[in-house]
């Protein structure tokens, strides 16, 4: 059985509304392909996949299902802390993204893997599991939450991990937003994931290290690989 191909891009640090746009570039680009395939099959092509892994400067977004009152600090605050602000198409509450976390887009053609979002977001997280594992430290789901997170059977959980996707017509985009070396503190000015009685965590504060970002990359990528069952392609 052959494997799906995924392009693999590392754009590196990145303002927010520009991966924005070159992911809608994709995104828009392989339903495109999908329509006029179904249109005409006889002149079929084959869709493609694609992950991408990037850090943003500072930016809080919020989910079309989000609530504006979870985002805790208003425009001249944000202009002074250099914060910028997008409401987005994807599902879940607020969040943050920024410099020392590492963010993960697949937009994957989910007809060429299973056409299941509940499994699709269960493998995201599993992904980010056993990538902690090889850090020593343990990450967990909770019920009724997407995402990952620490110590999530005692009474402070901590959430290392928000997930938030879109898809149409099985085609994804957005997705990970994994705290390596984040800076925490621009998780006050948030409810984050909309969720009151929880925190958040990274990598390193759990390690008490600073995570090599390189390495964890090439960990997360094995995990996703066996996981999503690929075949790696570089983009030169």
């Amino acid at each position: 059985m052959n494997h799906p191909e995924v392009e693999l891009e590392d754009l590196g640090l990145i303002a927010f509304k520009e991966c924005w746009d070159y992911q809608t570039k994709l995104f828009d680009s392989t339903i495109k392909l999908k329509i006029k395939n179904r249109k005409f099959p006889e002149d079929r092509k084959p869709t493609k996949n694609y992950l991408i892994f990037c850090e943003h400067p500072h930016v809080y977004t919020l989910g079309k299902s989000g609530d504006l009152k979870n985002l805790l600090i208003d425009g001249p605050q944000r202009k002074q802390k250099n914060i910028c602000f997008y409401k987005i198409n994807r599902g879940g509450d607020i969040t943050y993204h920024g410099p020392g976390q590492l963010v993960i887009y697949p937009i994957l053609d989910l007809d060429y893997f299973f056409s299941d979002i509940h499994k699709y977001l269960r493998l995201l997280e599993e992904s980010v599991i056993l990538t902690l594992k090889d850090y020593g430290v343990t990450g967990q789901r909770i019920d009724g939450f997407t995402g990952v997170w620490v110590d999530a059977d005692k009474d402070s959980p901590r959430k290392i991990c928000a997930i938030g996707v879109k898809c149409s017509r099985w085609v994804t985009m957005h997705g990970i937003g994994f705290n390596i070396n984040s800076n925490l503190d621009y998780f006050k000015h948030i409810v984050p994931c909309g969720i009151e009685d929880k925190t958040v965590t990274s990598l390193q504060k759990e390690t008490n290290q600073e995570i090599d970002m390189e390495e964890l990359k090439r960990r997360f990528k094995k995990k996703f690989k066996i996981l999503f069952k690929i075949n790696w392609i570089d983009k030169k």
